[in-house]
């Protein structure tokens, strides 16, 4: 069939939820047997979010292939249940990069370079490529930013050109807005919705559909007013009131009847019936009164949650899954540094130290480290924080009190961590660390061979530096497990420790592969040892919500 397109903008405000209702939609054409992949578009100069401050861009999403990517990719993945790669996340850094050096090849044969047509036929061409290296019949398009911005002119006048050249039956442009509600009239307005789609209007685009975002519950007689003032059919204007579960919205989209609309807008036959009941259960099972589970997350940019995204909703899947309810309490490393959080600690029934670059905080880290170890309480490490538990158990246990990674300090005589050969010499830093899936082959009989209950597993990397292995020795005589480590036997993909509930760290990011309806067998195992030592009851074996 020929592809089809739909294409995400936002308006009135960020953050408005494109990348949540991109996923959504995605979730609900997949449930009728079509094959989907989603994009996003990103107006940013920089080439790819991975040098960026997670205070500026929140989390860093890798895929298989090692595409540092924007933190929206995970909800399509998770979501919709795919994985995707590179082309899924275009920046105008990637456009204008490419552009350029096609001219300075001379490429253009000395013409004058222009944003209409060079840079949108580089926009439309990356579009384009998403069907064609993933095989998508719909490729679901979320441009970044909000109408009126000028940064994302040249990716609205893109895919504003995609309707001619593809023709309208075979595209579709969702506009999702916000309702502000004022509050000395107690009122939501519309106001803002109409003036957005003014601006969109203004440079060729009409929205075919408009995701009215809101707060507060959304009357028909507003929809009414949207739809007459925005010309847009009434069953078209669909309202969505915030919910406190992710997983809800594509039912509530459901619900409003969105699959069956947009089915017909493009002239596509359903080809099963979408089957609800598991992705209903899990929003039923959120509902539920439960026990209630504490983890302490120790970061270094706790002050902006979704920093953490993907840790966060792996932990809730996990939780979920074994019938308990998540309670995160969140620890700048910094705070523990100074003296404070350590009443977070103790009360904590498991801890989770993730990812992060640069020294500062490291210290606390370390600290929850070693809490964790000597009060035995389930430690978690991610990447970074395995890095930390192996500093940690090198100083107390191994008696080197300058143990460190060469990361934070180059000249420690006991440089547990160390870069990897292959970075050495590397400069830029940019899409050179190790990326993407690699392979772990599993020690049986461990904490992580027991979770995972295979041989051999592939999980996602994002990192320079490695465990030493002029260490090994040591660290094993003292009571360190490594239980995963790379075919060839190089590499350290996974410590633990005997003789304690549970501490294991990965070298990889497990929550990028977790899921709300299969969650990651490391995330299980450490939330099954936090209920235990809460003493509270949980779901053994894990509620399964493939069934």
């Amino acid at each position: 069939m020929t592809t089809k397109y739909i294409f995400f903008t936002g308006g009135v405000v960020s953050s408005v939820g494109k990348g949540v209702t991109a996923a959504a939609v995605g979730k609900l054409l997949k449930e009728r047997g079509f094959q989907v992949a989603v994009q996003k578009l990103d107006p940013y100069i920089n080439v790819d979010p991975g040098t960026m401050s997670p205070y500026q861009h929140g989390e860093v999403y890798v895929l298989d292939d090692g595409a540092e990517t924007d933190l929206d990719l995970g909800h399509y993945e998770r979501f919709i249940d795919i994985r995707l790669n590179k082309v899924c996340n275009v920046t105008t850094g990637q456009v204008y990069a490419e552009v350029i050096s096609k001219e300075r090849r001379g490429d253009f044969l000395g013409g004058t370079i222009q944003v209409i047509p060079h840079i949108t036929n580089e926009i439309k061409k990356r579009i384009t490529a998403v069907a064609k290296s993933t095989g998508a019949e719909i490729v679901l398009v979320e441009v970044g930013g909000t109408v009126g911005d000028i940064e994302s002119l040249p990716f609205l006048e893109a895919i504003r050109q995609l309707r001619s050249d593809m023709g309208r039956e075979n595209t579709l442009y969702v506009h999702v807005t916000w309702l502000p509600y004022i509050g000395a009239t107690e009122e939501l307005k519309t106001k803002p919705t109409q003036h957005s789609v003014h601006e969109l209007r203004s440079i060729g685009i009409s929205p075919d559909m408009i995701v009215a975002r809101s707060d507060y519950p959304v009357e028909e007689s507003l929809t009414d007013k949207i739809a007459l003032f925005c010309d847009v059919e009434k069953r078209a204007v669909v309202p969505m009131v915030t919910s406190p579960i992710l997983a809800e919205i594509p039912l509530m989209l459901e619900k409003a009847s969105v699959g069956e609309y947009l089915l017909e807008r493009m002239h596509l036959v359903e080809r099963k019936h979408p089957d609800w009941t598991a992705w209903s259960r899990i929003v039923e099972e959120t509902r539920k009164q439960k026990p209630v589970v504490t983890i302490a997350l120790v970061g270094k940019y706790v002050e902006l949650h979704d920093a953490y995204i993907s840790v966060r909703e792996a932990l809730k899947h996990a939780s979920l899954a074994l019938g308990a309810e998540l309670q995160i309490k969140w620890i700048l490393s910094t705070d523990l540094e100074k003296g404070g959080g350590r009443d977070l600690l103790e009360s904590a029934d498991g801890i989770v130290v993730p990812g992060g670059f640069g020294s500062r905080g490291i210290e606390g880290k370390i600290l929850a480290a070693n809490f964790a170890r000597t009060q035995k309480v389930p430690y978690l490490g991610l990447c970074l924080g395995m890095q930390l538990m192996v500093v940690e158990f090198a100083r107390d246990l191994l008696k080197t009190d300058r143990a460190n990674s060469t990361e934070f300090d180059i000249s420690t005589p006991n440089p547990v961590i160390a870069l990897m050969p292959e970075q050495e010499g590397i400069t830029d830093m940019g899409g050179t660390m190790r990326l993407g899936l690699y392979p772990c082959v599993l020690q049986p009989g461990s904490i992580a061979g027991e979770a995972y209950k295979v041989s051999e597993v592939q999980e996602r990397h994002r990192h320079r530096f490695e465990f030493n292995n002029a260490y090994r020795q040591q660290f094993s005589e003292k009571g360190m497990v490594f239980s995963g480590i790379s075919p060839d036997g190089r590499l350290v993909e996974i410590a633990e420790l005997k003789d304690h509930p549970f501490m294991l760290g990965t070298q990889f990011h497990p929550e990028f592969l977790s899921r709300p309806n299969r969650p990651h067998p490391l995330f299980l195992a450490f939330i099954r040892a936090a209920c235990k030592k809460a003493g509270i009851p949980y779901q053994d074996p894990p509620i399964d919500f493939e069934e």
